[in-house]
């Protein structure tokens, strides 16, 4: 078996991804309209100024966009149905540790709430066969072990964000027991890292925050300079979804479980230390320091994920470590800030073609 995803089965394929909108459902929309899949998305609007979708144009490269909230039953269910989708990639979320603290109740909703409704929907899809449902490596209880969490190990979560992709978990697979496996829709879950790369503009995050610091010139304040997080380039999860997503679609129930995607585990690299590399590849000085003026919600300190099972079933594996992660998304960036409306699309599919090749056999891989 190969490391890499199959354009000609995605050619054709009637797609229904929720949170194509978003930095990683953008990223997996252009995938999937580059090798020719119909997608349809389902999200809200944009957030943020400058996003990934709009600097794409994927409103015209898909077939349908439904900008809409995911707990809206009528719109979500009609939605659905119009699509007639054979695969449904989930992603919509509420997707930020800190928001889950300032608006627990909506991170429950959505997260929770949001991803009952999706498979609600998904059971009266009539040619539905793969369902991947994303969620994140934060969904483990993490008792700060040095090693890396199994699928097996228990959910749970400290903070609301990383308890509502616990409990989200256990949503999809009382789904899968109770309703979906017996109608023949296969359906698993996917749990990533960290993910960077071109294009996110989510405040908050340490990747978006470095750049536009280091772009205006500003010190860039570190919460928890220490805490050890799984980075990993976006297009390495998505490789694996899309593989994962295809043989749900054609082998079934066997594959119809929880995955890991995360990076490899020397790449589960401390804040400042990435900050460090981000800093290398700036084509100016910048400055960083830790923000000790304020006391901040608790976030995991240790996080990492054991991937075995995905590099032994589906012959997954990061294609990109963690420092050509960082060398990627900094080139995006200064490739795509001058002329932006001109640029991503480009840089998007050279990127895409450049990770492919990687992927390949025997390649030479980046160091």
């Amino acid at each position: 078996m190969e490391n890499m995803v199959n354009p000609a089965f995605w050619s054709g394929k009637r797609v229904f991804l929720t949170g194509h909108t978003g930095f990683k459902g953008a990223w997996l929309a252009f995938w999937l309209t580059e090798m020719g899949a119909d997608v349809h998305g389902y999200a809200l609007p944009p957030e943020h100024p400058g996003n990934l979708f709009d600097l794409l144009g994927l409103q015209r490269r898909l077939v349908s966009s439904t900008l809409a909230d995911i707990r809206d039953s009528d719109r979500l269910h009609a939605a659905m149905q119009a699509a007639n989708p054979d695969i449904l990639f989930h992603l919509a979320a509420q997707a930020l540790v800190p928001a889950g603290y300032h608006r627990p109740v909506e991170t429950f909703s959505v997260n929770v709430v949001g991803t009952a409704q999706v498979l609600e929907c998904a059971k009266y899809c009539k040619k539905l066969a793969s369902s991947t449902i994303i969620t994140s490596d934060k969904c483990y209880e993490n008792n700060e072990w040095p090693w890396g969490y199994r699928e097996t190990d228990a959910m749970g979560g400290h903070d609301p964000y990383s308890a509502s992709k616990g409990a989200a978990e256990l949503v999809v697979a009382s789904y899968r027991r109770s309703f979906l496996a017996a109608q023949g829709m296969a359906v698993a879950t996917a749990r990533a890292g960290n993910v960077i790369g071109g294009g996110d503009r989510t405040p908050t995050r340490l990747v978006p925050d470095a750049l536009a610091a280091f772009e205006q010139g500003t010190t860039l304040q570190l919460r928890n300079p220490r805490a050890i997080r799984p980075w990993q380039h976006v297009l390495d999860p998505l490789n694996g979804y899309l593989q994962l997503g295809q043989r749900l679609y054609e082998e079934g129930q066997a594959w119809a479980e929880a995955w890991n995607f995360g990076p490899q585990a020397d790449d589960a690299l401390a804040v400042e230390s990435m900050v460090k590399i981000l800093a290398s590849h700036w084509p100016r000085p910048v400055q960083w320091s830790a923000d000790a003026a304020h006391v901040h919600p608790h976030e995991a300190h240790h996080l990492r994920l054991d991937c075995s099972k995905a590099r032994q079933r589906l012959a997954w594996r990061p294609v990109w470590n963690a420092p050509t992660a960082i060398q990627k998304t900094v080139q995006w960036h200064l490739a795509v800030q001058p002329t932006p409306n001109h640029s991503a699309t480009e840089v998007c599919r050279q990127q895409l073609a450049d990770f492919q090749t990687d992927a390949r056999p025997h390649a030479p891989h980046h160091a």
